[in-house]
């Protein structure tokens, strides 16, 4: 009888330790797809991301075959943080080449938890995104874009609070996220209401606001400007 549970705690250990080290490739990859992401922000980007990405699907297919029945939700614990970073970078993917937040039955064969919160998590990507790039050139029409999706998400979020604990931690992330987009949105709209000229002069008037502005105030907007430090390629 005894050495029927020695090899029972053994193999659970074994498990652990292999559910461990997955967990830790699958984060180490998808906040590498995330960087480079942020790098290149592009469609072409958005493809390579995905392909990258499909490491990450591989190492979970082997991870479900360990995890069968009941020892799945016995081990959910574990390698929840992982999923919720896969389906951050996913999700980050599919918005640089799609311009809208991939949808539950599209890629997550993963529990609904992970899925809303990656989502929430993604919300401080898109933040960057839209405050790294607003002086750039169609940058003010993408952050006011990025800014209606992160309403949207937070929404449909807010409604899910209520029912997912883990969602409930993580709506404070997702509004500082919204309103620092906002009063970006918010600034730009005042400095260029300000000017009747061309957007290409516009563009330039925000970025040496930006620049000398080092991410504090929006130089006569009257609200708080965040920016982002993010690099960005052409």
């Amino acid at each position: 009888m005894f050495d029927d549970f020695k090899k029972e705690f053994d193999a659970q250990h074994d498990r652990r330790e292999y559910l461990i080290k997955a967990s830790r490739d699958i984060t180490s990859l998808s906040k590498k797809v995330i960087f480079l992401l942020h790098l290149r922000k592009s469609k072409r980007a958005s493809e390579s991301g995905m392909a990258k990405l499909r490491e990450v699907q591989a190492i979970y297919a082997k991870i479900k075959v360990e995890l069968q029945s009941d020892l799945f939700w016995r081990h959910h614990r574990a390698i929840s943080p992982c999923l919720q970073e896969y389906v951050e970078a996913i999700s980050f993917a599919w918005y640089l080449g799609h311009s809208t937040l991939v949808s539950f039955n599209q890629y997550f064969p993963l529990p609904l938890e992970d899925y809303l919160c990656g989502l929430s998590d993604l919300t401080g990507e898109l933040m960057r995104l839209a405050i790294s790039g607003i002086a750039r050139r169609g940058g003010r029409d993408r952050a006011r874009k990025i800014c209606v999706v992160v309403r949207e998400c937070k929404t449909e979020l807010d409604k899910c609070a209520p029912h997912v604990r883990e969602v409930r931690k993580k709506l404070a992330v997702a509004a500082e996220s919204l309103a620092k987009i906002e009063d970006a949105v918010y600034a730009t709209v005042i400095r260029t209401s300000e000017y009747d000229l061309s957007d290409e002069i516009l563009d330039c008037i925000i970025s040496r606001s930006v620049s000398t502005g080092h991410g504090g105030n929006f130089q006569g907007s009257g609200r708080h400007f965040c920016s982002d430090n993010a690099r960005e390629d052409d």
